[in-house]
C-alpha cells in the first residue's frame, strides 16, 4: 500500500516556523495529489493544505492560510509543509497522505506515524 514517512517536527515558540517532511515510499511521488492533516488531542482530524498531481494546484484552509505552504520535490520524491507564524493552536501531529484528488478526492494510502509538532512558549 501507499506510504509515507513523516519527520520535522518539534518544539517551537509561537510566531516561529518549522518545516516538515513526508518520504514517499516505494511509489512514484508525481502521480499522486499530496494532502498534508493534523489531529490535536480531542478534536477531529483536519485537513491543512493539498497540491494536485495534474497542474500543481494548492489548496488551504482558512486556519493556516498565509502561514503554510506544501511543495513537492520530485527528485528527493518528498513533499514539504512549510509552517510559518506557528501558533498554539497548530500544535498537532501531523500526517500526509496520498489522495485521487484534492477536491473531494479519497484518501488512498495508509495513514503512517505523523510527526509531533508542539507550539509553546
Amino acid at each position: 500500500q501507499l506510504q509515507f514517512v513523516e519527520s520535522g517536527g518539534g518544539l517551537v515558540q509561537p510566531g516561529g516556523s518549522l518545516r516538515l517532511s513526508c518520504a514517499a515510499s516505494g511509489f512514484t511521488l508525481r502521480d499522486y495529489s499530496i494532502a498534508w492533516f493534523r489531529q490535536a488531542p480531542g478534536k477531529e482530524r483536519e485537513g491543512v493544505s493539498c497540491i494536485s498531481s495534474t497542474d500543481g494546484s494548492t489548496y488551504y484552509p482558512d486556519s493556516v492560510k498565509g502561514r503554510f505552504t506544501i511543495s513537492r520535490d520530485f527528485v528527493k520524491n518528498t513533499v514539504y509543509l512549510q509552517m510559518n507564524s506557528l501558533k498554539p493552536e497548530d500544535t498537532a501531529v501531523y500526517y500526509c497522505a496520498a489522495q485521487t484528488t484534492c477536491l473531494k478526492g479519497l484518501i488512498i494510502s495508509s495513514w503512517g506515524r505523523g510527526t509531533q509538532v508542539t507550539v509553546s512558549s
